[in-house]
């Protein structure tokens, strides 16, 4: 499954709730998913718990992407597809303090 077939794939199961829901309480959403994914991390959960709160992550971003207009796929291909967006390098060689 490509990015785009995945974004699709939200957007075909929970368009019509997303819409209603609009972009406030879809971040509201999508943060709270964050969090989620930053307590197994750091709490060290059983590595099933925190592949679930990854692919749950990467949904509610689809889900955002989808209320924004964005394709995420070509939106990850325009900046990343090169290297490191700011070096042009990969591996990046950028210093320690810089971002990314």
């Amino acid at each position: 499954m490509t990015l785009r077939d995945f974004q699709r794939l939200i957007r075909d199961t929970f368009g019509g709730k997303d819409s209603r829901r609009g972009i406030d309480g879809t971040f509201m959403w999508f943060m709270e998913e964050v969090g989620e994914l930053a307590a197994a991390l750091r709490g060290r959960e059983d590595p099933e718990i925190t592949a679930a709160e990854f692919a749950d992550v990467l949904a509610w971003l689809a889900t955002l992407a989808n209320a924004a207009g964005v394709d995420l796929e070509e939106a990850v291909r325009s900046k990343y597809a090169a290297g490191c967006p700011g070096c042009g390098q990969v591996p990046c060689v950028c210093g320690a303090g810089q971002k990314p």
